[in-house]
């Protein structure tokens, strides 16, 4: 059984940054491709950054050169470091894991706003 439990969302100003963490349970978290999505309202759930079980990433274009995704797999975490923030990246940001069937983490509410 997997659970996710993402924190670190809040309010800051553009420009600003945030570093959201993902804590992971169970056996496959560490071995498993873990990833950032997140959801504005009235929107699609997009997918924002990856990394896998080896700690290889990928990024979406509109986060590139902006957001960092890594882990550690001694906490058992996952980390989206989040930089010059604009009001655009306004959403809930869930973890989510892809083993057998899909798991999403409750979510974590970021809000960029002067």
């Amino acid at each position: 059984q997997v659970q996710l439990v993402e924190s670190g969302g809040g309010l800051v100003q553009p420009g600003g940054s945030l570093r959201l963490s993902c804590a992971g349970s169970g056996s496959v978290f560490n071995v498993a491709t873990v990833d950032w999505y997140r959801q504005a309202p009235g929107s699609e759930r997009d997918l924002v950054a990856r990394i896998t079980g080896g700690d290889a990433t990928n990024y979406a274009d509109f986060v590139k050169g902006r957001f960092v995704i890594s882990r550690d797999k001694a906490k058992k975490e996952v980390y989206l470091e989040m930089n010059n923030l604009k009001p655009e990246d306004t959403a809930v940001y869930y973890c989510h894991l892809l083993f057998l069937k899909d798991y999403w983490g409750q979510g974590t509410q970021v809000t960029v706003s002067a």
